[in-house]
């Protein structure tokens, strides 16, 4: 194997062509295309040293999913009224398991943006060691405001169509934004129903009391903190005392929050849509997952509550740099894609950010990673920080095979040996070829010589 990369323009000679076809045939799908080119950019070296991965096209064949599902999803609200839904699933790549990813419910989901959650899952997955293909889904549905009837008489048409294509060892969902453990539960009820069999292994992000795992819930946000601290602890340093500011207030970033505040970090800031909160303080974290969990509020309800100590600014509209302009160490974007960019990078650079860890799926814009990347800021990308989530998911599945329960605290130190094995993993093969700390590197070489190698062995299929 290589231990520098190879020269720029030989690269470039095999890259180019690749990209422009996926863009020829991906016209419009700008989440994926940003997705697969920034992938691409890292691989020039591997297909320069492994010419049979050129001959066998399998950048061409991973970059096309092996089924696009799209279906209606028709159902009728408590005033009887009916509403017609789009519900999609892309099976990506199953060369390493089963496809494993989750389902989003949003009004944003379309086919481009879950193909750009699916083909990062795929290397997602296979960076996390375990035998999990790479497959997401979701729909353009929209839970919020909406009663628990009405998101189960969703959940049960949305399950209707989808379970024919589902199975423990053919392709198992799991959450994503707007999908929780009441959706989840939901989608088992229907699925069970329909099938007249309880698998449990079908779905992830299950309740513990029917076949989930301890740990689930907060696996993604402490898996992030996880994988910051190991990065911080390869420059000699570690959380301890840090300002950390986060974005969003869903589940990833109220466990971020928390196995942060846990390794003696200070977080000073949480989002939603509306606004953000600033606490100089250090975030309450029982008040806020009171507001979050309980009472499905606002951050703005957060600072209200919180009184003088926090103080809430409202998004001004125009792509201002929100949460990131408040001082700090580490930044961890828990929100959604693309949403920290070049001018919010340049502020967080100014005020002397030491880390940036995703949390979120793509939540950094290429321009703002060059950024950081330029200012030796250090930066994990989310294929490797969040991939938590999916790891105990997988665990998830290792306990229904084997009809076993573990406690919190075998699933935690589990999934604390994986964030470091994805670190160690990233890190050496960074070095490997020649890019020491480029975890974006790192992270896209080796879940794809993972990929790749099991797509050749498993012949042109």
């Amino acid at each position: 194997m290589p231990t520098s990369p190879a020269p720029a323009d030989t690269g470039s000679r095999v890259i180019q062509p690749l990209y422009a076809e996926v863009l020829r045939r991906n016209p419009g799908e700008t989440e994926f295309l940003q997705a697969v080119r920034e992938v691409l950019e890292s691989l020039g070296p591997v297909l320069t040293q492994r010419p049979e991965l050129v001959d066998a096209r399998i950048v061409e064949r991973i970059c096309e999913p092996e089924r696009q599902l799209i279906f209606r999803v028709p159902w009728s609200d408590d005033r009887g009224r009916v509403h017609v839904n789009r519900g999609f699933r892309v099976e990506f790549n199953s060369s390493l398991g089963p496809y494993k990813g989750g389902l989003r419910f949003h009004p944003s989901v379309n086919l481009g943006i879950v193909k750009f959650l699916g083909f990062e899952q795929v290397f997602k997955n296979a960076l996390t060691g375990m035998p999990i293909g790479g497959g997401k889904g979701g729909s353009d549905f929209d839970p919020k405001g909406r009663s628990d009837a009405e998101v189960m008489r969703f959940c049960q048409s949305f399950m209707t169509e989808l379970h024919r294509h589902l199975g423990e060892y053919t392709d198992v969902p799991a959450g994503d934004i707007g999908v929780g453990g009441r959706e989840i539960g939901y989608l088992f009820g229907q699925y069970k129903r329909i099938t007249n069999r309880y698998e449990s292994g079908v779905l992830t992000g299950k309740g513990v009391g029917w076949g989930g795992a301890q740990a689930r819930t907060e696996a993604t946000g402490y898996g992030c903190v996880m994988f910051t601290a190991e990065m911080l602890r390869a420059r000699g340093t570690d959380l301890d005392g840090r300002r950390v500011a986060v974005s969003g207030s869903g589940n990833v970033a109220l466990y971020a929050i928390e196995k942060a505040q846990q390794l003696g970090a200070k977080v000073l800031t949480c989002s939603d849509s509306g606004g953000y909160v600033v606490d100089e303080k250090g975030i309450d974290l029982p008040l806020l997952k009171e507001v979050k969990e309980t009472s499905r509020g606002r951050v703005a309800d957060y600072a209200r509550l919180r009184g003088r100590d926090a103080t809430y600014v409202p998004h001004d509209g125009n792509g201002g740099p929100g949460p990131w302009q408040v001082p700090c160490e580490v930044a961890l974007p828990c929100a959604t894609q693309n949403e920290l960019d070049e001018g919010a990078a340049a502020v967080l650079v100014r005020n002397g950010v030491q880390a940036v860890v995703e949390g979120a799926n793509m939540p950094t814009t290429p321009e703002a990673v060059r950024l950081f990347q330029d200012a030796d800021v250090a930066f994990g990308p989310g294929k490797a920080a969040n991939a938590g989530g999916v790891a105990t998911s997988a665990l998830e599945m290792q306990q229904n095979a084997s009809r076993d329960s573990w406690t919190f605290a075998h699933t935690e130190d589990r999934l604390a040996e994986i964030m470091r094995h994805i670190h160690d993993s990233c890190h050496d093969t960074a070095e490997r070829y020649g890019a020491p700390f480029n975890y974006v590197i790192g992270a896209n070489i080796a879940g794809f010589e993972l990929v790749a190698n099991a797509m050749l062995a498993q012949g042109l299929i």
